[in-house]
């Protein structure tokens, strides 16, 4: 924390910042975002495995409805991304009243956001599989999986806003902590919920292992545990220890104002519509793998969760390329917006890059931890191997993102991937996918994720968003 305090501080008094002095607060700022989101990837291994060790099924009917849940939570990012960005500008320009005052609004206008969207996941949950055009048998677990991600939706936005807000205050240390506790739960959670009561060997000793036998259901179940937990945790320490976010004390309203909600808004929308165009990309990707079997179903997933483990630190450096933005933008530090943008951009294109490269090595014994299907593996690791050529360039529109979204600057980036994912990957999928299967649909993603790239580095270039800068 000492670290990102005197970030803050450098910035209001028009400190001159030497490049180690950047690079050092990229370092300190990215560390506990990409440990976070590290922890995120274990989480999805985790859940994947549990899973996968149920069957090819199993697998396929979380596979199924995992770029829906997506799409939900590109609303509640959205909603938490609009307050938070805003507190990143108060911060910056040294007003803790107003950072306090509109993380305190943050709280009952994210939960009228986020109910009605739990009522829309559970009236869609019963559907959701047969619309998605998968076979009959998996439609049970699958709606049954989607069902319970839809009844912990606003227990899911206040930890994403909770998260968020800590973050873009300048304290990333606590939430990649609790990340971490979240993954550890998610386990413990998971292997009572998934699996019957069985006897397990413990050091030569035979113990009856109590469970819930609960399979698919209870991964989910015990990631939504583990949300809740955490949640309750992570709204403490924002709004009880946090300076910059301490709701004690007769600082501002409940009552959401017009002119934070309005901002919000700004904020908020064109990043949903950015992420719905992704989200709701991959729900249509997934309705043209679906006609190909469960093993092509089971294959995409565990390829998407297997991937992560390249893209999760670019979001990370994005998320801190968030903060520093944003506290920029709040201390009218133009010159350190643009130099930090570039440089987190570096940064993250240069680490999904070299693990892209270890990915293409490991990725088949990864495959083999995620599933016992030979079959499922081997086409898993076909399709991932022609999606690693993209990290550079989807690295670069990752962070990119959040650099742009730090200055208010979301509008454009929804355009533009609006434009890349429903003009490029959508359309050259329909049509590989007839003829190469599983590979087409990602062979049009790869190609998809490098025009994005070259699109959103443009937008960096052009400076535009720097206008937004007093």
């Amino acid at each position: 924390m000492n670290e990102t305090v005197s970030f803050s501080e450098m910035m209001r008094t028009k400190q001159k910042l030497s490049l180690k002095d950047k690079l050092t607060a990229i370092y300190h700022l990215s560390l506990p975002g990409t440990l976070a989101q590290i922890s995120e990837i274990l989480m999805e291994y985790i859940d994947a495995a549990m899973v996968g060790s149920l069957g090819a099924s199993a697998s396929a009917s979380v596979g199924l409805v995992a770029s829906t849940t997506w799409l939900f939570g590109a609303f509640i990012n959205a909603t938490a991304a609009g307050f938070s960005v805003q507190v990143a500008h108060a911060v910056g320009a040294g007003n803790e009243d107003r950072s306090k005052s509109i993380f305190k609004q943050s709280l009952p206008a994210s939960l009228a956001v986020s109910i009605p969207l739990a009522l829309i996941g559970i009236l869609l949950s019963s559907h959701l599989p047969q619309w998605l055009g998968a076979d009959q048998t998996i439609w049970r677990d699958a709606s049954d999986y989607f069902l319970f991600f839809a009844v912990f939706i606003p227990v899911r936005q206040i930890n994403t806003l909770c998260m968020s807000m800590l973050q873009c205050s300048g304290n990333m240390k606590t939430p990649s902590i609790l990340a971490a506790a979240m993954c550890g739960l998610d386990v413990v959670y998971n292997y009572f919920l998934i699996f019957p009561t069985r006897a397990v060997s413990f050091f030569g000793m035979e113990l009856i292992m109590p469970g819930a036998g609960l399979g698919v259901l209870g991964a989910q179940l015990g990631t939504c545990f583990a949300v809740a937990t955490v949640m309750g945790i992570m709204l403490y320490h924002a709004g009880m220890k946090e300076k910059a976010l301490c709701l004690k004390g007769n600082t501002g309203t409940w009552i959401p104002q017009k002119d934070i909600v309005s901002t919000a808004a700004k904020i908020g929308i064109p990043m949903a519509l950015e992420q719905s165009a992704t989200t709701g990309a991959m729900v249509v990707s997934t309705r043209i793998v679906a006609p190909l079997g469960t093993v092509a179903i089971a294959a995409n997933s565990f390829a998407v969760t297997a991937e992560s483990v390249c893209y999760m630190p670019g979001f990370g450096i994005a998320s801190a390329a968030t903060t520093m933005i944003g506290q920029a933008v709040g201390a009218g530090r133009k010159d350190l917006a643009k130099s930090f943008a570039w440089l987190t951009c570096g940064v993250g294109v240069a680490v999904q890059s070299m693990l892209g490269v270890m990915m293409w090595f490991l990725c088949p014994f990864v495959f083999q931890f995620l599933t016992p299907d030979p079959s499922v593996q081997q086409l898993g690791t076909q399709v991932l191997r022609i999606e690693l050529f993209s990290e550079p360039l989807f690295a670069a529109s990752i962070v990119a993102t959040g650099a742009l979204r730090g200055a208010g600057d979301t509008l454009v980036p929804g355009i533009l991937n609006l434009i890349s994912i429903w003009g490029v990957r959508i359309t050259i999928a329909f049509f590989l996918a007839q003829s190469l299967g599983l590979a087409g649909v990602w062979i049009a993603m790869t190609i998809e994720l490098c025009f994005r790239g070259v699109l959103f580095i443009i937008r960096l270039g052009r400076g535009r968003w720097l206008e937004k800068i007093i």
